[in-house]
């Protein structure tokens, strides 16, 4: 099975959303189902077959999430961030503002969900192959 190690070296490799398809083909190809990113800290957890499961460390210092979401806002970042204009931290720190609490990639179904605070399905990107 597949370490925070492996999983940091994939992600090294990630500048900024542009190189998110590629990221999420290296994920499936150590053996990562889906993973769940926690915006307020950054800390994820990854989940292979037979529910094994890892997890990282917070990324960044803590962050307040928005009680309110601002969906149009949002899409507007990750826009900008799925281009390369942003790095990872500033598209985080957007996204709390926003009020997006996490995001689950699922590789089965090749899409990126966006929650808010209280749970609520923000956004479903399908993930492009890269």
């Amino acid at each position: 099975m597949f370490t925070i190690d492996q999983i940091k070296e994939a992600h090294s490799k990630v500048k900024t959303g542009a190189d998110f398809p590629s990221y999420v083909q290296n994920l499936i190809k150590l053996g990562v189902i889906h993973y769940s990113t926690h915006v307020e800290d950054g800390h994820t957890e990854y989940v292979g077959e037979n529910n094994y499961r890892v997890q990282s460390n917070s990324s960044y210092p803590t962050l307040n999430i928005a009680e309110k979401s601002e969906l149009e806002k949002f899409k507007d970042n990750l826009k900008n961030h799925q281009q390369g204009e942003t790095d990872y931290f500033t598209f985080c720190r957007q996204s709390a503002a926003l009020g997006v609490d996490k995001w689950i990639v699922d590789m089965i179904q090749m899409t990126c969900t966006y929650y808010d605070k209280i749970g609520d399905v923000m956004l479903v990107e399908e993930i492009p192959k890269p």
